[in-house]
């Protein structure tokens, strides 16, 4: 599956999730630019994807801020190389029960989850289709298909990233830009730990996710960098508008 002369977009490339993935299509071949709100902590990632061979670049940017999307995929495809892969991965979340949340809270939830991927869609997807190809692999989440208390916006979200993604793959699968969506479960992030906090609550919260899990473990980024990579490679040519779990069997849906 090596792309030696592609270009792959990963949005929260830095950390967590989206670092496993920047690493395996680093390791495949592609060269790689982080859009990440912190590209100080993406810096390692880089340095580390770099060691594969190819050309690896920090943008430091908000995927809320349009023009910021719009000017660094500009600068991606002059100065990095025409990109063939786009994996929406950043994404944020202040879990609470729903109605002791706010407007500004649920503006925030949104402007990163959808209107960011909406952003980058708008800004790549246009030199994808004039180039009559391209791969998106938009990062969802399983709270989107089966819905999670004290994330009710933030699963809104997700379900609408992954409506929005099977309309995009009919829209253009007549240019062979295909687009997909994996939804993962709990998983061991930065996110995840600022979410669960420390203690013995953190500890309680965490053993009743795993006993929900029939491979009885939490998710590693690991476990999703090799989806993507698949996603966007040659062997996925007849896949497109699909939507698919990875989470040791939680959801079976």
């Amino acid at each position: 599956m090596s792309s030696t002369t592609k270009t792959a977009i990963v949005t929260g490339g830095g950390q967590g999730i989206g670092r496993a993935i920047t690493l395996r299509l680093a390791r495949d071949g592609y060269n790689v630019a982080i859009f990440d709100l912190k590209p100080d902590l993406a810096e390692e990632t880089a340095t580390e994807a770099r060691a594969s061979g190819v050309e690896v670049r920090i943008y430091g940017l908000d995927v809320a801020d349009e023009a910021a999307v719009n000017a660094a995929v500009a600068d991606v495809e002059a100065n990095l190389g025409p990109v063939w892969v786009l994996v929406n991965n950043a994404g944020w979340d202040k879990p609470a029960m729903f109605l002791q949340t706010d407007s500004d809270l649920w503006d925030k939830i949104i402007a990163i989850n959808l209107r960011g991927p909406l952003n980058t869609h708008k800004a790549v997807c246009p030199h994808m289709v004039g180039r009559k190809g391209g791969r998106v692999i938009n990062i969802a989440s399983d709270a989107a298909r089966v819905g999670t208390s004290t994330e009710a916006v933030y699963s809104a979200c997700k379900g609408g990233v992954i409506a929005f993604t099977k309309s995009m793959a009919r829209e253009l699968a007549r240019s062979n830009v295909l687009l997909n969506t994996v939804c993962p479960g709990p998983t061991n992030t930065p996110m995840m730990a600022s979410v669960l906090g420390t203690g013995e609550d953190a500890v309680k919260w965490k053993d009743a996710m795993v006993r929900g899990i029939p491979l009885r473990r939490m998710g590693e980024p690991e476990d999703y960098a090799g989806i993507v990579a698949f996603l966007a490679s040659d062997d996925a040519g007849f896949i497109t508008g699909q939507t698919i779990s990875v989470s040791g069997g939680m959801n079976m849906i």
